[in-house]
């Protein structure tokens, strides 16, 4: 589905910065019985104006943005987002990172680690706020009905939206209400917090953003919770792909998303001829190959995101979580 990136966006060349400016411009996929992500208001930035020179100033002096993400550029992009978060915490006008990767632990058993806690300027409370940057195949066929968060699975297969969720709804955002864990917060706020005599009250939220591709040709409606503004893509076999190109509008141009570069749809300046796209392609799935992530666009037709996968995809299809007893 054709989609536009936030005009805000276009000011950002630096590539670490485009991904922060797509996270903070974003939906979630999903609507959860959560609080979602923190808003451009809590964060100090819901002016455009604001957001746009804070942005301008991150473009001028990028070193504490890039000394953040670290060596996350060649790791899991799971750590590269939580990253982009850690610094986006740090770094806003109205918030203060408490803590990140805060590990709770039971006598010597690790119950979980808490992403991130945090707070908002001027107000005691914590926030604990759990993240999650997710793309997800949809099945046309598959466990469950057609709404079912089953059916949507990650490119490699190893995971699911609906196993996904049930680990985000009952552990991870539950973790701040063991004791273990609010005794650990409360050691950490025991310097700010002399004097205050009530209960400790934290605040849980949790963001995942990211897209859900679609099949090609073949219709598959939303899963269950999905945001109704989630950002959305196609997904194709390579097999079918000179049928999905022959369909493009002439002066159609196209990148090759690079792991952890998934986030922001690339500058236009950076897009190549898709005959010089496609012989990259044709290299890359000559053998036993991975799905990998494109962009393209035409300026009638917009931007498209699309995941190509080999002709035997998926190769597993991870099981739908058990039911909480």
């Amino acid at each position: 589905m054709p989609h536009a990136p936030p005009p805000l966006l276009d000011r950002c060349h630096h590539p670490l910065v485009r991904d922060l400016a797509w996270l903070l411009l974003v939906p979630d996929l999903l609507t959860m019985p959560w609080p979602g992500r923190p808003s451009r208001e809590a964060l100090g930035l819901d002016d455009d104006a604001r957001l746009a020179a804070w942005l301008d100033d991150l473009e001028a002096t990028p070193e504490a943005l890039e000394a953040c993400v670290g060596d996350t550029l060649t790791g899991r992009m799971g750590l590269y987002h939580e990253r982009l978060w850690q610094f986006l915490l740090a770094a806003a006008p109205g918030t203060e990172l408490l803590a990140h990767n805060l590990r709770i632990l039971r006598g010597k058993q690790t119950l979980g680690e808490l992403d991130l806690l945090y707070r908002r300027v001027g107000a005691p409370e914590p926030i604990h706020l759990e993240v999650a940057i997710k793309f997800y195949l949809g099945l046309t066929e598959g466990p469950g009905d057609d709404t079912s968060q089953a059916r949507w699975i990650g490119p490699g297969g190893a995971d699911s939206l609906a196993g996904k969720r049930e680990h985000l709804h009952q552990r991870q955002l539950r973790l701040t209400e063991t004791p273990e864990a609010r005794e650990v917060i409360q050691v950490l706020l025991a310097p700010q917090a002399m004097g205050i005599d009530r209960p400790l009250a934290i605040r849980r939220q949790l963001a995942m953003p990211g897209v859900l591709f679609t099949p090609w040709h073949r219709p598959l409606p939303p899963p269950r919770e999905a945001n109704p503004a989630h950002l959305r893509g196609t997904w194709l076999f390579w097999g079918a792909w000179r049928d999905y190109r022959d369909g493009l509008p002439p002066g159609t141009r196209g990148a090759w998303l690079h792991k952890p570069h998934w986030l922001a749809l690339p500058r236009r300046e950076h897009l190549l001829p898709l005959g010089e796209l496609e012989s990259q392609l044709a290299q890359h799935f000559q053998a036993t190959a991975s799905p990998i992530q494109l962009a393209v666009w035409q300026e009638a037709m917009g931007w498209q995101r699309l995941f190509l996968v080999a002709d035997d995809w998926p190769r597993q299809i991870p099981l739908p979580p058990v039911p909480n007893q």
